[in-house]
């Protein structure tokens, strides 16, 4: 089945988890992921039975906090 993964299209052998997904393309930090199926947020508690289908659309999102304060 192809899916596409941050808008790169790739084939896999079987249906995967998230969780698994997550594995196979060796995300770093996975605890600190947000993953977004065909526009559509999904929750970390949801990795492990969500099922990845034919044709979706993964993103793999890190929203990163941080910069600097400014003074005026």
């Amino acid at each position: 089945m192809k899916i596409k993964v941050n808008s790169k299209e790739i084939q896999l052998d079987k249906a995967l988890t998230v969780r698994e997904l997550l594995t196979q393309q060796k995300v770093e930090m996975p605890d600190y992921v947000t993953v977004q199926i065909n526009e559509a947020l999904l929750q970390q508690d949801a990795f492990d039975t969500t099922v990845i289908r034919d044709g979706d659309e993964v993103e793999f999102l890190y929203f990163m906090g941080g910069g600097q304060k400014w003074e005026v």
